[in-house]
Parts: C-alpha cells; structure tokens; sequence
C-alpha cells in the first residue's frame, strides 16, 4: 500500500511540476476583455445563412478567400499552396500552385492577383497561371505570416501580418499559430504598406493582436482592419486631417472577425470565424492560469466552435446584415465576396463552397 502511495504521489508531483514549468512558446500578456454580451442587436440570432448551398471543390479543402477575376470567373485560395478556378457552369480546376497557405487573395488592376501567403509572403500571379514572389520581408525581417490584403487604386498594397512571433509554417499552420498569438494576446501583428512599384514596405500600424482582415474604402481615405484577438474592428486613416491615425471602429463584437471584403454600394463584409471562448474570457487577466492551459493536451485547450456567422457594415460601423445559422452547416465563415446576385462565403475548412442567392435573404 505504502509503494503505491508513493507513486500516486510521484505522478502528482511529476504532473503539477509539468504544468507548472514545462516550457511553452507563449508568454501571456495581461488584459481586461470586455464583457461578452453574446447574440444581442444587432448581432441578434438570425437562421438566414441556413439557405446556403454549396459547390463542391472536386477534392480541394479551406477555400479562405475568393476574388473575381477580370475573365468573369472565380479565383479561391485553398490549402495545399493552390489556387483553384471556378467558371460560370461551377467547374472547378486548379489554376496555380502557389506552394505554402494562400489566404487573402485580391484581383489587380491589370487583371493579375495578389495574395497573402502565410508561408511565403506577398505573391502575384499572372493571367497563364505563373507565380512570382514579390515581397517576403519588411525592414529586413522576414513575413512569417502574411493574412489579408487591399490593393488602392494606385496600386498601393496594404496587408496585414497577423504574427510576427507566431509563424504559420514554425507552428504548426495557420490555425495552430492562430490559437498561440490569441492565448498569448502580446501584440504581434501589424499593417504594412507595400508599393510594388518601387519595392518599398513599411510599417504603417503595429502592436496589434492577431491582425487579420484588411479593406480599403472606395473613397481612399481609410483602411477597416479586423483585430481578431481583439475582437474588434479598427479605422486606419490614410489621407486627411486624421491620416496615419487609428481608431475604433466596431468593439466587442460577438465573434472573433477574420476576413474584410468590399461588398456592393460601400459595403463591407466581415467574416466572423467563430464565436468568443467564455473561458478564454475569463483568463484574459490571469496569464499564469493562461501559460498553465497551454500545456494541457490539446483537447482541454480553448478552441473554435462551430457557428457561421458573417456581418456587413459601412463606412460608419452602423450593421447592414447579419447573417447566421446555428446548425452551422458551414462554420468558420472567414469572408463574403458579394457579386450582382450572390454572397460567397469563404471558410477556413471543408471541401465546399457555399453561397447565397440574395434572393433567399
């Protein structure tokens, strides 16, 4: 009795020393979440994305992001490092094999398109598929985490870093450094400026926790940047009295926002990846008892639950739609692209697409 008292109690020691002192790559930072007010208006429950139906993606998976192309078809970035095309008659094929995670994509002026490679950086392909890396670091660091971006009518490109501490490819993919850089909430992420012109980038906003989704407005005065670890939306002015400066927008948002995309008539849409972690939450001003979670097995650590949600709102953050369905058919809704009759909905797994006739809203 006494040898197996012994080695319970050795195991307990050996188990508390472990989640007291077992290294972890996160440092938590201290900070006051504000109080979770859930699904209330204007993000009151709504079942309307329950409409959706889907276009199967002939074996590709995560398509995060969609723009159309000046040839009237859709360009989706998917895992794998591809980027797949789909005609008006809903064919889906492989356009370009981009290598690493493509994420935020976005159709240029002369008909090419820039994306937003975690693994990689800023790329662009061409009309015939060919691929050229065009920026994979800023001031001499290199990108370990390139998310979203926005392309002014200059051709000046703004994207967001969501990590400079958490790379997606050094930890375990986009969704795994996610989870480390919103436990640790240290203000990692940033904005950057990027002419392609003249090769130059520069920091235009930092010190942000987990920077995701990036829009320019149609006017060119400001840029919508999604905090995700934040759970907010921010204003960055880019020209008039108020240019360089940053503001809050939308606060304490329901959900944690992921991608910003230009929508019809001044639109903006807002993925809403998924809704906030009470426990989460409630650790936002314990950092130990938040390092001590991150060395639980991953089954005990807070993670995305399954709800599609998505948000648009104008220039002012007033809220234009908001759009759910709580069986979550489709979760993990990262963006919308609007066309003349349809809502596409980006999403961060699966092997569909779903959209939305805007007749069915």
């Amino acid at each position: 009795m006494k040898t197996v008292f012994a080695a319970t109690a050795g195991l307990l020691i050996l188990a508390m020393l472990y989640l007291l002192l077992w290294p972890v790559p996160v440092e938590p930072v201290a900070w006051a979440a504000p109080a979770d007010q859930g699904l209330v208006d204007p993000f009151g429950p709504d079942e309307r994305l329950g409409r959706a139906r889907s276009l199967d993606l002939g074996g590709e998976h995560g398509p995060e992001d969609i723009t159309a192309g000046h040839d009237g078809r859709l360009y989706a970035t998917v895992a794998g490092g591809k980027l797949v095309q789909i005609d008006s008659y809903g064919k889906v094929s492989v356009f370009a094999d981009v290598g690493g995670r493509a994420l935020g994509i976005e159709t240029d002026r002369d008909g090419s398109m820039l994306v937003a490679n975690a693994y990689i950086g800023l790329q662009r392909v061409s009309a015939d598929g060919s691929v050229e890396t065009v920026l994979s670091d800023v001031n001499g660091q290199a990108l370990v985490y390139a998310d979203d971006l926005a392309i002014a009518n200059d051709g000046t490109v703004y994207f967001s870093e969501a990590s400079t501490k958490f790379g997606a490819e050094q930890y375990g993919g986009t969704y795994a450094a996610a989870l480390l850089d919103i436990l640790e909430h240290g203000g990692h992420g940033q904005i950057i400026e990027f002419n392609p012109s003249t090769g130059d980038a520069r920091i235009i906003v930092d010190a942000l926790n987990f920077a995701n989704g990036v829009a320019i407005s149609e006017d060119q005065q400001f840029l919508l940047i999604a905090e995700t670890g934040s759970y907010r939306i921010l204003k960055h002015w880019l020209k008039g009295p108020k240019s360089g400066t940053t503001e809050v927008l939308l606060d304490n948002l329901p959900a944690f926002p992921d991608n910003i995309n230009n929508g019809k008539n001044g639109r903006f849409w807002i993925g809403m990846v998924s809704p906030r972690i009470r426990q989460l939450d409630a650790l936002s001003d314990k950092p130990f008892v938040r390092k001590i979670v991150q060395r639980l097995p991953a089954a005990f650590r807070p993670r995305a639950e399954p709800y599609s949600h998505v948000i648009a709102i104008n220039a002012d953050g007033e809220v234009l739609a908001n759009l759910q369905d709580p069986a979550a058919r489709f979760s993990t809704l990262t963006g919308v692209l609007e066309t003349r009759d349809r809502l596409y909905l980006a999403t961060l797994f699966g092997g569909q697409l779903p959209w939305l006739d805007k007749d069915d809203l």
